[in-house]
């Protein structure tokens, strides 16, 4: 995999970086480690964390950074889910945090690990909530029939490659060469034409950030407007990129992911007895 390792430098190259544990010893004990095998050809490592009584298990999809599957835990994240009682389950894509190098299909990392929250909890159903990078890759994962996801949030997703990588000119003309050379892989991988393939899902929630330049609320509105199934775009009036939970909205955006979280899976459970 040191091709594609190679090949992700100039889109990741300073985020692939050795994972640090950001959690206490102590706090370690409440986790137990888990890996699956991803069609991306990468070890998919993640953390998992049970609560009792759990009314869903709930995957966290990380946005691009050098804290990986960590953003979660440093940012309260995780603290929010179990406290309100769900088990919670993250996770790093190929190439970040401790999973090594797969392929650019991020999405097959997604599946993944739907499967394997699935094989850990088959008595419950499956959340998503994907920031950023672990967003838009979630949409292209939502139309594979083998994702075992029944919700899920969309939090700063970009619409395609293109649109967010022309805010960065020397990964954007390394992915325009790559297109250039591989014409079916742009149309593969078009994450706003792929939404309109989402299947299993009862529900999916769109969140942005109205001052957000890199993911807009247009791509928001976008994605909603190709969606098949019930869904909802959300905004804040300010935040940066992928740090709704770090802005000034932060408490009634954790509050949505809460209501919203609590009443999929209510109803899901009526369904479903």
């Amino acid at each position: 995999m040191n091709f594609y390792k190679t090949l992700k430098q100039p889109f990741f190259g300073s985020f692939m970086v050795k994972w640090r544990n950001p959690l206490t010893t102590e706090a370690q004990n409440h986790w137990e480690q888990v890996k699956v095998t991803s069609k991306s050809g990468g070890t998919i490592v993640g953390l998992f964390a049970r609560t009792p009584q759990a009314k869903a298990t709930i995957v966290l999809g990380h946005p691009m950074g050098k804290e990986a599957k960590g953003y979660f835990l440093k940012n309260g994240y995780t603290d929010l889910l179990r406290n309100n009682g769900y088990n919670v389950l993250i996770f790093d894509i190929n190439g970040f945090g401790e999973s090594t190098h797969g392929n650019f299909f991020y999405f097959e990392d997604i599946t993944a690990i739907s499967i394997k929250a699935k094989e850990l909890t088959p008595q419950l159903k499956i959340g998503y909530h994907g920031v950023s990078l672990g967003a838009q890759w979630a949409t292209i994962s939502f139309a594979d029939h083998l994702h075992c996801y029944d919700f899920a949030i969309v939090e700063s997703a970009a619409t395609t490659l293109e649109e967010f990588w022309i805010h960065f000119p020397v990964a954007y003309r390394v992915l325009k060469t790559i297109y250039v050379f591989t014409p079916r892989l742009r149309r593969k991988i078009q994450m706003v034409n792929r939404i309109k393939e989402a299947q299993r899902l009862q529900s999916i929630l769109f969140i942005y950030s109205e001052t957000d330049n890199w993911t807009t609320v247009s791509m928001g509105k976008r994605f909603r407007d190709n969606c098949p199934i019930k869904s909802e775009l959300w905004t804040v009036p300010e935040a940066k990129h992928a740090m709704i939970i770090k802005s000034s909205h932060s408490e009634a955006y954790k509050q949505k992911i809460l209501d919203y979280f609590n009443q999929e899976s209510a109803e899901l459970k009526n369904e479903h007895p």
